[in-house]
This record gives structure tokens, sequence and C-alpha cells, in this order.
């Protein structure tokens, strides 16, 4: 069942009419009573309506003003799944239903705008996808195990609620006669790309797909919660259409699925600490089944550290992994920067060779003229800390051993033929679009791109990528400790982790409002005073004597103290989340 596609919206000061062309239907939605139905057709729409192009309902949403509508005014053309177009959401629309502000305060208008900022920061996220007739949140497997029912209802109902990130902002649209408006969005990466090799011409497609569970930034959201939800669940897919032939095949990251946290405190790199407090083996559990029943058998590669602080967290993995004891799953352990240093990359060659055997025995799912011709019976779930940049580069190398078996199965390559001896393009193309997928999932996840994907593009690590990966790691540094509070707020208010009452910042008091310690102002103010006063001694003293000496020695001082008191109370200082307490991490864990 297909969602509406291009359709007419007219707004008046009492209703929103949206006209689907072609369609004999028309959705009004009462802009006071909130009411929402379908009619057919007539002349319901006044003449003095105004009227716009839109590409798709994407639901509403009630802020400290009323509701919202959010609505799809813009699309790109991504390519075809399955003969089908896949586009990628390029402009939205958010309309208040009461198009009045008279009934709020001061404070009030201002934390509605703030919640208004959150949303379109969530929107204007790279990239969110929809397709008016193909379910983007299944693999190619899942979709042909449904049954004719299943495929027979509209794409939310037989979405993977995993990946639809308006779920939520759908909520009040889920009625059979409203189900062809729903649009579900896709948050994650999607690349499409026509390749010829040999005279053949196949489709190369790239999907991840990000989970809304446990959904969060880079530091506020790490591990795994009491549902079994890990932070930082992705879902690729890497697909090959030939021929009416069909080839699949899947690999998923996520957070190391035990309790632990790594509070952001003003440090370069807030050091991971394990949640002893609690035992995070009925969540593993809790998780690992969940895999199991969507992905068959699963191989669990870890690349952290084997030292310091990441050393205690692959040590808890591991044994969590052995008290499971469960005959579904294998522990694979590869210290990714101890067997890569000194630019070793090539080493990394060791850690596929030891999955290769599992990698030929999962298979891939295969469909040949519609017919069944092999199932994928097992996933690679790999992670590092940030499940970004090492997680990135393995799972790139796994894929490329895929593709290259798969165009080889399907006659594409001859025997002999490998990527790289065929020309630069097909080589060149499988690099740069899966560090393009690293970024993007990177961004999405830290705020910044990828790091390490100059070894993605090129097969080797450069001077020039490590210059780069440097300027992103400041660049999260600054994010994380800056900006993800608000980003983090952003994501749980759109996913409904938290829901706006009624009466906020009036009859209520707004999350929003958290007043920030006085250190806070103090200190920096302080440190500003210190700084300019030991440069204008410095810069202007006419002779340096005891007494400029003494100045300078002095303000020197109170800058070195002042910098010391703001790390000491870092997570004073940090953009911490407002919206959803669970997001924060127990007080024990303090800078």
């Amino acid at each position: 069942m297909e969602v509406y596609d291009d359709m007419n919206f007219y707004i008046t000061t009492d209703k929103f009419y949206i006209e689907p062309n072609g369609k004999s239907q028309v959705l009004i939605i009462d802009r006071i009573t909130q009411e929402i139905n379908v009619q057919v057709k007539t002349n319901q729409i006044p003449s003095t309506a105004s009227v716009r192009k839109i590409c798709g309902v994407l639901g509403s949403i009630n802020l400290i003003s009323g509701n919202h509508l959010v609505v799809a005014t813009h699309r790109v053309a991504v390519g075809f799944v399955n003969n089908q177009v896949i586009w990628r959401l390029a402009g939205f629309d958010i309309i208040q239903y009461i198009p009045s502000m008279l009934h709020l305060n001061e404070t009030q208008k201002k934390e509605n705008e703030t919640y208004l900022a959150m949303i379109r920061t969530i929107l204007d996220t790279p990239y969110l996808y929809f397709s008016y007739s193909y379910d983007i949140t299944h693999t190619l497997q899942r979709l042909h195990s449904m049954s004719p029912d299943q495929l027979s209802l509209s794409l939310l109902e037989r979405a993977d609620q995993r990946f639809v990130w308006n779920s939520h902002l759908l909520r009040s649209f889920q009625r059979p006669e409203l189900i062809n408006f729903c649009l579900p969005l896709l948050l994650g990466y999607i690349s499409i790309n026509d390749v010829s090799i040999n005279g053949h011409i196949f489709s190369w497609i790239l999907i991840s797909r990000r989970s809304t569970r446990r959904a969060g930034t880079r530091l506020f959201c790490r591990g795994i919660d009491n549902d079994g939800n890990v932070s930082n669940f992705v879902e690729t897919e890497q697909i090959v259409e030939y021929n009416g032939e069909k080839v699949s095949f899947v690999q998923i990251r996520g957070s190391i699925p035990i309790f632990w946290y790594q509070t952001p405190n003003l440090r370069l790199k807030p050091r991971p600490k394990l949640d002893n407090t609690r035992d995070s083996l009925q969540p593993y559990q809790t998780h690992m089944d969940e895999l199991v029943l969507n992905y068959g058998k699963i191989v669990l590669v870890n690349l952290i550290d084997h030292r310091g602080a990441e050393d205690a967290m692959e040590k808890a993995f591991k044994q969590l992994v052995v008290r499971a004891g469960s005959a579904n799953e294998r522990y694979e352990a590869f210290d990714f920067h101890a067997e890569c240093r000194k630019m070793r990359w090539d080493r990394l060659h060791i850690l596929i060779d030891r999955l290769a055997h599992e990698q030929d025995e999962f298979g891939v799912f295969h469909l040949r003229s519609g017919s069944l011709y092999s199932a994928q019976d097992g996933v690679f779930r790999t992670n590092c800390i940030d499940c970004l940049d090492r997680t990135n580069v393995v799972q790139s190398m796994l894929a490329k051993r895929s593709l290259q078996q798969t165009l080889t199965k399907l006659g594409i390559l001859s025997k002999g033929q490998t990527l790289e001896n065929i020309g630069s393009s097909m080589i060149d193309l499988f690099k740069n679009i899966w560090a393009d997928n690293a970024d993007l999932i990177s961004i999405q996840y830290s705020g910044t791109g990828a790091l390490k994907t100059d070894f993605t593009r090129t097969g080797k690590r450069t001077k020039q990528g490590l210059l780069k990966d440097g300027m992103n790691s400041l660049t999260r540094y600054y994010k994380n400790n800056f900006n993800d509070g608000f980003r983090q707020d952003g994501i749980d208010l759109f996913v409904g982790n938290y829901i706006v009452r009624e009466g906020e910042g009036a009859a209520i008091p707004c999350p929003l409002e958290q007043q920030k310690d006085w250190k806070v102002a103090t200190f920096p103010t302080v440190l500003l005073f210190a700084l300019s006063m030991f440069f204008a001694t410095a810069l202007f003293s006419h002779e340096y004597n005891t007494e400029s000496l003494l100045f300078l020695m002095f303000w020197g001082a109170m800058c070195f103290g002042t910098t010391s008191m703001i790390f000491r109370n870092g997570r004073e200082f940090v953009d911490v989340p407002k919206l959803n307490i669970l997001t924060l991490p127990p007080s024990d864990f303090g800078p």
C-alpha cells in the first residue's frame, strides 16, 4: 500500500486541507479541536485558502504553544531499489495549529522557540530518507520472509519500528483511513550506484539504518539500557541487483552492550567507566536474543584497546559473553590500535582472515528470478568505543570481500579478477561510498565526520588524513562538551522520550529553565580578566622591574588556578541534556 505522493496543502485560519493529486480524498485537520478526518473530495476547500505544494506528511508534535504539523516540502531523488524510487528529505515546514501566541507568557514563548529549534535541528540532520512505495526500513531478506498479509499492510504498519524516526510524530495519524498519508522517515545513509564492469551493468547499493532505540549523542549515550537497547545501533546492508538477481549482505554495529559511561567533563578524552552497581547480564541477553531473532548467529567483533580504561571494558565484555554461554554467539577481540601501530594497517587482514570462515558460512541473501537461492544465516556485530571510525574500517573490508565474491558468483567478474585489478573506477567508488557512509553515521552520532577515512578512501594512512583527524577530534571536543546537550534534548523530544506537558513555563516549571551553578559565570569571567591583565602587563610594561614581574607572576598564577578550577569542575561547564534525566549518568560518575 503506497503513501500519497505530491499533494496540495491548503491553509485557512481554522483548518488544514491536504489534497493528494489524482485522488478523490481530502485530509482535513481542524486547527482548533485538532480533529483529523478524511472525506470524499467535493467542495470543502474554501476558495480563499492559501495553497502550496508538499510531498509528504511527517506527523505532528505538541509543544508549549500547542500542536504543530510537520510536512515535507522538498526532496531529492537518490535512485532506485527494486525499481522503486528512494528520496532524501531536502526541506520541511512546521506549522502551528493555533496561529496565535497570545495565550503564552514571554518565558513560554522563548521556551517554545527552543523546542522548535530542537525539532528543526533533528530534521536538518544529514540525512533522512523515505520512499512512497518501497520499505527501506527492512532488509531484502526480511521483506522476502513476510507473508502476503504483511506485505498488504501500509509502509508504516509493516515497517521495522527500530528505524522509523518519525514514529512518535505520526502517532495521531495511525488510523486505517489516514495511513496512506503517513510517510515514514529513515535516518542513516543511502547510496545507489549504476556500475559497469566487463560490459555488465549492475546496481550497487549501500543502506545504513540508525535505530531510534537509545538514540542519542556520542558522550551522553553509551552502552546498554535495562531493555537491552544499545546506543549507536546501525544496520548496514550492501545490495547488488543484476539481471533480475538480488544479493544482500548485512552487518550491524552497536555500543558495547554493558552498563558504562563516558561523561563529558572538558577533558579531551573523558575516561570511560563501568557501572559496577548494575549487572549487565539480563539486558545483554535481551539484546542478544533480539539480534539472534533478527539476524541468526552473531560474531561479536570488539576493536577496543587492550590497555588503559578500554582494557577493563574489553575484559567485562568478554566475561559477559562467557557468562551468557550462548551457542549462537562468538566473541572476537582485536586490539586495533596495537595491531596497526606505526601505520601498519595492512595487519587488518589478520582479523579478516580470522573471520573469513564464518563469513563464508553465514553466506548472503540471494534471490534469483524471485526465488530464494540462499539466505544469510548470521552477521558480524562490530564495535569500538564509538562504533564509528575503527568499526567502519573493518565493516568496509568485510563488505569488500563479500562484494568480490558476489560479483564473481554473478559472472560480472571472471575468475582471477579482483576489484583492484579491473581498473580504478569501481574500487575508488567502493572506497569513497564507504568513507561517505562513515562520515554520515559519525555526523549523526558525534557531530563530525569520521576519523581514519583516508584509509577507507585510499587504502593507506596519510599525513593529510592524520591532520584531518586532528581537526575532527578538536571539533568533536567542542561539540561534545558545548553543543550535545541541546542535540540530545532534540533527539529525546523528536522520538518521544520526552513529552511536553500542558502548562509548562506557567502552571508547572519547564525543564529548560534549569539554572547553571554560580561557578559557570564566575570562573570564566575571572579567567578572562586574569588573561587580560597578564598580557597587558607583559606587553605594555615600560621596563621589567620587580614590580612588573610580581604582577606577571600574580596574574599568571590566577590564570593557572582559575583554569585548574574550571577543569576540576568540568561537568558544571558542559552543556548537559535537560529533558530526559535517564540520559545523564549517576552522580557518582563525576569528573
